[in-house]
Formats: structure tokens, sequence, C-alpha cells
């Protein structure tokens, strides 16, 4: 992983998957996302965050476009993983990093942070002191 946080290989930021069956058809389950709030964070602009689950440190940031995540520091680490779109972030040395669908950062306690896209972007960024990542 480089220095400043961002994974430089999409695979090296996810953990090794369990072999898998042949494959087959599963049944999906729609979730519904809900208690949208705008994030308030020093900078953002037209930034919103969903709870994930109610006993997770898991939100879905939804950066619509020209949205921005204002630098902040991360209260414990924060895996940043990209689902839609593409976008930037960037860690302590302030450098914007292209990211893009599949790809993921990882930034440690108290590292100052901030991310955005032009296009749009949709994030799900897991927070707890003890990623496995």
């Amino acid at each position: 992983m480089a220095s400043n946080g961002i994974a430089s290989d999409a695979s090296a930021a996810r953990p090794e998957a369990a072999p898998q069956a042949s494959p087959q058809r599963t049944s999906l389950r729609r979730v519904e996302l809900s208690g949208e709030r705008p994030l308030t964070a020093p900078g953002s602009v037209n930034a919103a965050v969903r709870k994930l689950a109610a006993h997770a440190h898991a939100v879905v940031i939804e950066l619509e476009p020209g949205g921005i995540v204002g630098r902040h520091p991360a209260g414990v680490a924060q895996l940043f993983v990209v689902v839609r779109g593409s976008g930037w972030a960037s860690g302590i040395d302030g450098e914007r990093v292209p990211v893009e669908a599949g790809e993921a950062v990882l930034w440690e306690p108290g590292e100052e942070h901030e991310s955005g896209s032009d296009e749009g972007m949709t994030v799900l960024v897991v927070e707890s002191e003890s990623l496995a990542v």
C-alpha cells in the first residue's frame, strides 16, 4: 500500500475470498437504506450519509456531481470502498488520488483525509478500532 493510505491494487484491500461452490443463481434480498442526513464535516458539499445497519459502524456516502467530504481526521480506522462511480481521495499529504468502483482506501486513526467526485460516486465506509485489512 502506498504511504498515502490508498491501495495501489484493488485486490490489496480485499480479504481473501473463500473458495466458491459451482456457480449457481442465489436468492437476493432487497435492502432499504434509511436515515439519510447531510454530512457536516467542514467544507462538505452535496454529500449525505445513510446508515447501512443498525448495529454496525458502516455507512454509505452518496456524493452528487461536484460533491466533497471535507478534510477531517479519522476517529478510528476507516475503510472507504467505492461501489459506484469515480472520484478522488486524499490522505495526510493532501494529494488527490483517483479512485473508481472496486477500489478501496484505508485511513488510520487520526489521519486527516478528504474525498470528492466530479461525476458522482457511491462509497461504503466501514469504521472500526480493529479493521482487519
